[in-house]
């Protein structure tokens, strides 16, 4: 197994999420939220079960409530710690799981279908992005 540095824990934001993209084994990309718990840090892959074109984190961090990540468009939530998600259109699916290890408070990702490209989301071009994962 190849494990890729994603990022420290501490750039994870205590709420919301840290975004970076994949790529998948058939060549396309997938974003990825890095979400802080209270016991460790969990990978979900970045869109909602009910519709996957809908990001949780559109860029700036996805919202966080109660420990639950927020779908911004149908308000959905999925439990941060198991991805499950009990209420709204999405109810009763699960984020997808990305795997991921923490160690001397470093992310790295040990999914071996996935291959580490960068921080932030994909540009329109296909690209990750280079923003900011600061809030305000």
């Amino acid at each position: 197994m190849c494990a890729s540095l994603v990022a420290a824990t501490d750039d994870i934001p205590e709420v919301g999420t840290y975004l970076f993209t994949v790529r998948e084994p058939d060549g396309s990309l997938e974003e990825v939220v890095l979400v802080d718990l209270e016991d460790g840090v969990a990978a979900w892959k970045n869109f909602c079960q009910h519709e996957t074109d809908q990001r949780l984190d559109r860029g700036n961090g996805a919202a966080v409530r109660d420990g639950r990540l927020i779908c911004p468009k149908h308000g959905s939530m999925f439990d941060a710690e198991t991805g499950y998600c009990d209420n709204g259109k999405a109810a009763g699916s699960t984020l997808v799981e990305v795997d991921i290890a923490v160690r001397h408070g470093q992310v790295y990702l040990t999914d071996d279908d996935l291959e580490f490209v960068g921080e932030g989301g994909i540009d329109d071009d296909g690209s990750p992005s280079s923003t900011s994962h600061l809030t305000f």
